[in-house]
């Protein structure tokens, strides 16, 4: 699986739960691909219905509940090195005593739930005999591992674990450990408050009433950008977007700190004869904050909006308005 080491050996049977999905799937075909021997266990899968063909060989189905585990899901999870986890947060707190009861001493019970804290405490609680660590793949599956940060937060170390974190940067990913208090702060800020921002945006614009189609022909990149990240989020699955904002407790802080925001950018254009001087002021403790990354983001946001396509959308012949004003012209920075 890997080369130069022991990871071949230390997690050659694995058992993906969930591996149907969209990230169990993606997991399964890594390690697969890595030449472990995998076994997919989904309610809904086919028993025996190969997952993806590789030179290293083909994983297995097994219909299976992880939270009723029958004698022939608890004999293969009794056989494994690595039982993963890619299942939906309440599924995997109900599963993590009886998965590890059935697991054998020192293999190990990882997760890829967008929420550390609770699961931490379920394995520190019921999971003493076997490593445990948990995954949080910072990226949509579909992008794949490549010089994208899996976050790993590791209950229980041990040689297992360690196989798996450098299995994941064999396969590309940046695996960030961080503790599960961290790991939940840290997510409150980069998925929910981002997310919420996102979603907010989009509730803001369908209370203004404004058409999509109307918006997007005159749109400036940056509002290109936005209705790109709400279109992502909008067709994604509802029950991801869920977790990230009920699961995590601090997520409710980070959306609080949303509102906060837009409270202090109202009160900076209330009228008040020195609202511009605090608005320059607002914006160059925002430079501070992104301190010596200033340069990267900018640049990089440059760089997003040079790629972003044209729209192409049909438009109707354009029809003047009769003019409303006299005033010159106003250029302005987008």
């Amino acid at each position: 699986m890997t080369r130069g080491d022991h990871t071949t050996d230390l997690l050659r049977r694995c058992v993906v739960v969930g591996g149907a999905g969209a990230v169990g799937r993606l997991f399964a075909e890594h390690l697969l691909g890595s030449g472990a021997e995998v076994l997919v266990v989904d309610p809904g899968a086919a028993d025996g219905r190969p997952a993806k063909e590789t030179q290293a060989g083909e994983a297995r189905f097994l219909r299976g509940d992880i939270t009723d585990i029958g004698p022939d899901l608890a004999e293969e999870i009794g056989r494994a090195d690595l039982v993963l986890l890619a299942v939906p947060e309440q599924v995997a707190l109900a599963a993590v005593k009886q998965v590890a009861a059935a697991m054998r001493p020192g293999a190990l019970l990882a997760d890829t739930l967008s929420v550390k804290g609770p699961i931490a405490d379920a394995i520190l609680a019921h999971a003493g005999d076997v490593e445990a660590a948990g995954l949080n793949p910072m990226f949509a599956p579909s992008l794949g591992f490549a010089g994208r940060p899996v976050a790993a937060v590791v209950v229980h170390d041990g040689p297992r674990a360690r196989a798996l974190l450098r299995l994941v940067e064999s396969w590309g990913g940046r695996a960030v450990r961080l503790g599960a208090h961290e790991h939940d702060r840290l997510a409150a800020a980069t998925q929910a408050l981002t997310h919420a921002a996102v979603l907010s945006f989009g509730l803001a614009l369908a209370r203004l009433g404004v058409g999509v189609a109307e918006l997007a022909a005159v749109a400036p990149p940056p509002h290109a950008t936005m209705l790109a990240l709400l279109a992502r989020i909008a067709s994604g699955t509802p029950e991801v977007y869920w977790d990230v904002q009920s699961a995590n407790p601090q997520a409710a802080a980070a959306r609080e700190a949303l509102a906060e925001g837009i409270r202090t950018l109202a009160g900076l254009l209330d009228g008040r004869a020195d609202g511009e001087a605090e608005f320059a002021a607002a914006l160059g403790g925002l430079r501070d904050l992104l301190g010596p990354d200033l340069d990267f983001y900018r640049d990089t946001c440059a760089e997003m909006f040079g790629a972003l396509p044209p729209f192409e959308h049909p438009q109707p012949p354009y029809e003047p308005s009769p003019p409303t004003s006299t005033s010159p012209p106003v250029t302005t920075e987008r």
